[in-house]
């Protein structure tokens, strides 16, 4: 309790005057994220690239240098081998074999006649056609695309466009950024992670409407307080919650990706990013872009009183 008593509740830090940084760092961390999507693109699953997929457990640690030059030999296309875990756990890919389901099973005899009694344990098997994955494809990205135009229209509704808009940009970076992350990791990206991906957008909006809120009744209460000080009065105001909002969760995804297991290793990883990158894009990009949308003057004005403050009186302006 001593140690509480002397930690400040509200912080008195600037972060209007950094706003200009914070832009010039989220524009090319955009950027950096669209180049390496388009360099070197995403290491899709089979959930979206279609192919064949077998997970094996090894008599033993997995000799995956012997097991790849066996399996490649087979003539049944590009193969790749990764430990998925533990040493005697193997990830098989096969690229999908030419025909329909009858050959992607005589694929997968193949693999396990060849194999013999090296494998202990074959623990799934699954094959998803390339039809099936562009369909993934699409659906996911439209997914994605109506879960941001919904929460611009909720949080319009809600607030003024000027926070609307201000919240899709900063939705729409988190949601780049995380891309990039894949992109540059090849974390594998499937439908799970893409779940990562829209759960991101969920957090991060919720963290942004959080601050708008305060902005919002601040800007009602303390009408001659200048622009920038409002802004990071509000933002000071809220540091504590969205911190430890963030540290409590960043606790539970470390549990999940420490000892959850390979299987959401890349979920987890990708949160762990969006979480990190969702709370720096409420605090640093949403809240000053709307010192450039002149919302004062357009919300203001329509606002209510501060509390105790007659109509027709000005309440004289407070420090923040």
């Amino acid at each position: 309790m001593a140690l509480i008593k002397y930690v400040s509740v509200e912080p008195k830090l600037r972060f209007m005057a950094w706003r200009t940084p914070f832009l010039i760092f989220s524009i090319a961390l955009v950027l950096a994220s669209i180049g390496l999507f388009v360099v070197r693109g995403l290491n899709f699953g089979v959930d979206f690239r279609g192919g064949i997929l077998i997970e094996v457990k090894t008599n033993g640690p997995a000799n995956i240098g012997e097991m790849r030059d066996l399996l490649g030999g087979l003539d049944i296309g590009a193969v790749t081998l990764q430990e998925f875990g533990g040493s005697d756990d193997v990830l098989i890919n096969l690229q999908r074999q030419e025909g329909e389901e009858a050959e992607q099973i005589q694929a997968i005899e193949t693999v396990k006649k060849a194999l013999g009694d090296r494998v202990a344990e074959y623990r799934r098997t699954e094959f998803v056609g390339p039809k099936v994955g562009a369909e993934l494809q699409e659906a996911g990205a439209i997914a994605t695309v109506l879960a941001l135009l919904v929460i611009g229209v909720y949080i319009w509704f809600r607030f003024e466009w000027q926070f609307s808009v201000a919240a899709l940009i900063a939705l729409l970076h988190d949601v780049v950024a995380t891309i990039g992350f894949y992109s540059l990791t090849q974390v594998e990206f499937n439908l799970a992670t893409l779940a990562a991906v829209l759960m991101i957008a969920g957090y991060s909006i919720n963290d942004t409407v959080v601050i708008f809120d305060r902005v919002r009744e601040n800007m009602r209460k303390y009408k001659k307080m200048p622009l920038f000080e409002l802004l990071d009065h509000s933002i000071n105001q809220t540091l504590s919650r969205t911190i430890l909002t963030s540290f409590t969760t960043l606790l539970a995804l470390f549990a999940l990706f420490f000892f959850g297991g390979p299987v959401v290793r890349g979920f987890t990883t990708g949160l762990i990013w969006g979480i990190c990158i969702g709370t720096y894009s409420s605090i640093a990009l949403a809240v000053p872009l709307l010192a450039r949308f002149n919302i004062r003057s357009q919300t203001v004005g329509s606002g209510e009183s501060a509390p105790g403050e007659k109509a027709g009186k000005s309440k004289p302006a407070e420090a923040g």
